[in-house]
């Protein structure tokens, strides 16, 4: 909880947090295809199209942290920050002394053992569902479920906002029909489906199914899917069930619903979602994740899906960080951490669009939050994922600022995202503090208000004053080359 949290208040511009960050962006711009000429052509090549990124600052480095206040990490509970998970983790040990750290071999050769079985059924009877199926991640899950349920003559309907792993599954699924539907438009995708009923005979008569793909919070609009709405439709285009929904609740597992048991769990609808899948290293703050279906689903991954035949089970200290993580959700300190998280959101909303600088910013197109554009948010629904839309480029240069602030705001940009649709990912944390959120909105206000100067300046080749630390450092190095 936020009032455990020793971390140091600074203001803005005391001290450059972002020096080393800046250096290992810039590090990670320099062309390197040119000086492999002659050389191999298989690097060459790779180091090519490497290049094709690095030309617009685009080279993505790995960096080790750097920030003093996390506005950016999975640990949305604080689980891990406050050691609540590490403690739980460490009984769990102590409970198993004899425990092997090898997985021994997949779940179809010997890697299954009690302990995962013993783990599985506390979480199918915790969600209240008839299997529940621990994998190495969120992306062993999608994989897994996208590349095996749909069938040959089945068609994947989905939302275009739908995570990348998910499509990736898709890539290779037997279903070859598939379709997108604009992004939580419910007019749309009804609309798909009415074509699909007419223009796909099996699907009309029965005999083949529509698998729809949603997610609950989307996690990089911090917007919630409509689902009651999408199930009610689909089940008047389709009343005899055959449309089916596969639903990810990678960022609302632990964070909403009874006892943090999610999106699904919250509105009621277990009975209308076929699948779900949840990751343990969100809210959680462990790893992995588990697919909740019933026990036709399960055969049908354990003995078709190709990414579980082929992969080594979960090692024992994953699935007793996962165990632990569900444990530790349950709590009294955890439900507390939930409420003050969506208080604390509700802090953040208010207190940031009524300055007066994010209002100018605003106007002119430099700063948005599509999803709360309405200002709704004490009247609706809201998640912790709150980012800031940008004009193109300028989640770099908001990037740069926050990070010399010591904040750890992630730039999004195409690919993943849309052209356009730039922006700096903000996860708030129930370990974050009012003051923490209001060093944030300095942080952010500051960076608004010197673009805004720029804007007014007329001077199109002047960048702000943090990217142009930035942008400097990349200079030399290609001066070096």
């Amino acid at each position: 909880m936020a009032t455990t949290m020793t971390v140091s208040m600074t203001e803005p511009k005391t001290m450059d947090h972002g020096a080393q960050w800046r250096r290992e962006w810039a590090d990670a711009q320099k062309l390197k295809g040119p000086g492999l000429k002659g050389g191999s052509t298989f690097y060459r090549n790779i180091e090519e199209e490497l290049d094709l990124s690095r030309q617009t600052g685009g080279g993505l480095p790995l960096h080790l942290p750097s920030h003093t206040i996390d506005f950016s990490t999975c640990d949305v509970l604080g689980l891990g920050r406050t050691g609540a998970l590490r403690e739980e983790f460490m009984k769990e040990l102590d409970a198993n002394p004899g425990f092997h750290i090898t997985a021994g071999g997949s779940r179809l050769c010997d890697g299954t053992h009690k302990y995962h079985d013993n783990l599985e059924r506390e979480i199918a009877e915790l969600v209240g569902v008839e299997s529940a199926l621990v994998v190495h991640s969120g992306w062993t899950a999608n994989q897994a479920i996208w590349s095996t349920v749909p069938r040959s003559g089945d068609v994947i309907v989905y939302d275009e906002l739908m995570h990348a792993t998910a499509l990736a599954g898709m890539k290779v699924s037997l279903a070859l029909e598939q379709k997108i539907f604009r992004h939580n438009d419910i007019d749309h995708f009804v609309e798909l489906l009415e074509d699909i009923k007419e223009t796909v005979p099996l699907v009309k008569s029965g005999k083949r199914c529509v698998i729809i793909g949603v997610e609950s919070y989307y996690s990089m609009d911090g917007d919630i899917c409509p689902l009651r709405e999408l199930i009610d439709a689909a089940k008047e285009i389709f009343p005899q069930g055959n449309a089916q929904f596969i639903v990810d609740e990678a960022h609302s597992f632990g964070c909403m619903g009874p006892n943090g048991l999610g999106f699904v769990k919250e509105q009621g609808l277990e009975d209308e979602v076929a699948i779900r899948m949840i990751t343990l290293g969100k809210a959680l703050a462990a790893a992995g994740a588990c697919i909740l279906s019933n026990n036709t689903i399960r055969s049908l991954l354990i003995n078709q899906a190709k990414v579980m035949i082929c992969s080594v089970a979960p090692t024992f200290p994953l699935s007793a960080a996962g165990r632990a993580g569900f444990r530790v959700m349950q709590s009294q300190s955890a439900q507390e951490a939930r409420e003050y998280l969506h208080d604390l959101t509700l802090f953040y909303l208010d207190t940031l669009t009524s300055n007066p600088i994010y209002k100018k910013a605003n106007a002119k197109g430099l700063l948005r939050m599509p999803p709360h554009e309405d200002g709704d948010w004490h009247d609706v629904p809201i998640t912790h994922i709150v980012p800031l839309w940008c004009k193109p480029k300028h989640a770099y240069y908001l990037s740069f600022h926050l990070v010399r602030d010591g904040i750890n705001g992630t730039p999004i940009v195409f690919p993943v995202v849309a052209r356009g649709e730039d922006r700096v990912r903000i996860f708030l944390h129930a370990h974050n503090t009012r003051e923490e959120v209001e060093v944030l909105i300095k942080s952010v206000c500051s960076w608004a208000e010197e673009m805004l100067e720029i804007e007014a300046s007329g001077d199109k080749s002047r960048i702000p004053s943090a990217a142009r630390l930035a942008y400097d450092l990349m200079e030399e190095e290609k001066a070096k080359n």
